[in-house]
């Protein structure tokens, strides 16, 4: 059993999303009774539903699995899972549990635990990206191969959902890229090392998150209609609204397709309530022996509205059948999928 009262010498962290229980699972049962590194995991799943994951993790593998506590100390052999709706970092040896705004359109985010990881441990952090949709997890990774941590990735073809190990391979260049139940093979020797001779953390390099004179875009956020800040750190594009909701550049083109749909629904309500009073203004009408002129008056706004509604749904149909980049084809949203 870990010692409660020492700090643990190096933290992993583990981000999945579609698929990812099965590839968390598979990295856990990998693990040894004496891993000597807190591990933290964020897995993408709806900000309100109950989380099982860390019964599964625990029943997976030999290491107990909890969610995590804001505040608590961060012990080796111990699996802290991030809440539903909370992001989940690490500060001076402690685990942080937080809100805050949503990153790649979601909280808990990868790349927000990962930057904490980077900025609190350096070469005693690791980051692994393992199967999901998107890139999340990209601009993290590469922050912590940056202060000299290890980085790893599951293998694509391993993966349930490749798209977010593919693009991590291709955006951070990671140390290692191995199947998921191979992962603490990729791990071991860099934890020897840290063991042996513990690095100073990462502290002395400044501040991962801080953006620096990012380049003001023409772009708004697709959550709050702030203006959108673009960074390009870490070989990537991150774009980073007032409030700080941020977006690759993969999920912001996603937001906006989610927003483009949403936009369109609103006019098509709008039309139709239109068509629905004028209607009833022209039974009134009517009714009331208006003359005919000021009853067609309405009869053709019936009928615009009408049509313009109609040609909406249409554009409608398009815009679903031309789903945003990185969807899944087939998804119940349910926490297996982990999105």
């Amino acid at each position: 059993m870990a010692d409660e009262s020492t700090p643990a010498p190096a933290v992993v962290g583990l981000g999945a999303s579609a698929g990812g229980v099965e590839a968390l699972t598979s990295v856990v049962a990998g693990l040894p009774p004496s891993f000597e590194a807190a591990v933290l995991v964020v897995l993408h799943h709806s900000t309100t539903s109950y989380s099982a994951l860390p019964a599964i993790l625990t029943r997976a593998g030999p290491l107990p699995a909890r969610h995590a506590r804001d505040g608590e100390r961060l012990v080796a052999g111990r699996v802290y899972v991030a809440p539903p709706g909370r992001h989940l970092v690490v500060e001076d040896g402690a685990s942080r549990v937080l809100t805050g705004p949503r990153e790649n359109g979601h909280r808990p985010s990868i790349d927000v635990l990962f930057r904490s990881v980077a900025a609190s441990y350096g070469p005693a952090g690791a980051g692994v990206v393992l199967s999901g949709l998107l890139d999340d997890g990209t601009a993290g990774l590469a922050a912590i191969k940056q202060r000299g941590g290890r980085t790893v990735v599951q293998t694509p073809a391993d993966a349930a959902f490749p798209d977010m190990p593919a693009a991590a391979i291709r955006g951070a260049l990671p140390d290692a890229v191995c199947p998921a139940a191979e992962v603490y093979e990729c791990l071991r020797g860099w934890l020897d090392a840290v063991l042996v001779s513990p690095p100073d953390g990462g502290e002395d390099d400044g501040d991962v998150d801080d953006p620096g004179e990012p380049e003001l875009t023409e772009f708004t956020c697709p959550e709050c209609g702030g203006a959108l800040r673009r960074d390009e750190r870490y070989g990537a594009w991150r774009f980073r609204c007032r409030v700080g909701h941020t977006y690759s550049a993969t999920s912001l083109l996603t937001g906006k397709h989610d927003a483009l749909e949403t936009a369109l629904w609103a006019a098509i309500v709008a039309l139709e309530e239109r068509r629905d009073l004028s209607r009833q203004v022209r039974d009134r009408l009517a009714d009331q022996g208006s003359p005919p002129r000021g009853v067609a008056r309405f009869e053709q706004d019936i009928a615009d509205s009408e049509r313009r509604a109609q040609l909406l749904r249409s554009v409608f149909d398009e815009l679903v059948t031309d789903a945003p980049i990185g969807a899944p084809e087939d998804g119940d949203g349910d926490e297996r999928a982990g999105r």
